[in-house]
């Protein structure tokens, strides 16, 4: 068995995010990035598989050089090879043909990924993939087990979960609590530096989408404070200044 975990490389959610180029680009002085954390459950989880069915496990990224030690990381982890695809994760219809070129040339019989990024939250690059690609996708998938060929997964719906089963090949949006993050020993460390990480180039190089401006969220108001026996008060407030009411 072959699986694939797209993993993407974002600002730690501590960084503190600032725009040059009169807000057009992204400041990446000073931030610390890392695996992003939906990624890091679908790592987490298929590194169990890998070790209860013997199966191979290899990571993927789009990115430049500078994603390099992520994944890295995630052979410290426990992936046996990693691969990087080098062009800036420009859309995620761009990034999903990217994934989608890597899987038909190797064949892999599960994909997964985080339910989303969380720099740009879009969410669709784990459908674009299976569409692309002619196989089913499910997410957000909170629980995954393999039996044969046959994967049975759990996900998240509008008030419940939703049990699900289907044949692989199979794409898997994952996040919690599908599996405990994974934190790597020395060991992992230091085989991480011997395994196999290949380098190859973008496969397509159109782009649907153009960025004009980045904005930051507004700043905090302020708080009023309301005694939990001045009823009125808190009513005229809602009303006359909130107008929620």
């Amino acid at each position: 068995m072959k699986i694939l975990v797209c993993i993407t490389h974002v600002p730690d959610t501590t960084s503190k995010i600032h725009f040059t180029d009169n807000n057009t680009k992204f400041d990446k002085n000073g931030v610390q990035f890392i695996i992003g954390p939906y990624d890091d459950y679908a790592l987490a989880r298929a590194v169990e598989l890998k070790d209860q069915l013997g199966a191979s496990l290899t990571v993927l990224n789009v990115g430049e050089a500078e994603t390099e030690p992520t994944l890295r990381k995630a052979l410290a982890i426990g992936a046996d090879d990693a691969i990087r695809v080098n062009a800036f994760p420009k859309d995620s219809l761009f990034v999903a043909n990217q994934i989608a070129a890597i899987a038909k040339e190797n064949g892999y019989d599960l994909i997964m990924m985080g339910r989303e990024s969380i720099d740009f939250n879009g969410g669709m690059v784990h459908g674009m993939v299976g569409e692309l690609l002619g196989m089913p996708s499910v997410s957000p998938v909170m629980k995954l087990e393999v039996d044969g060929d046959i994967v049975k997964m759990a996900r998240e719906i509008e008030g419940g979960k939703e049990y699900l089963e289907a044949k692989l090949p199979l794409i898997a949006g994952c996040q919690e609590p599908i599996a405990e993050w994974k934190i790597p020993n020395m060991r992992g460390i230091m085989s991480a530096r011997t395994k196999p990480l290949q380098v190859v180039e973008a496969s397509v190089d159109g782009v649907n989408t153009e960025v004009i401006a980045y904005q930051l969220p507004p700043a905090k108001g302020s708080v009023k404070l309301v005694d939990k026996d001045n009823v009125p008060e808190l009513v005229r407030l809602l009303k006359n200044e909130a107008k929620v009411l």
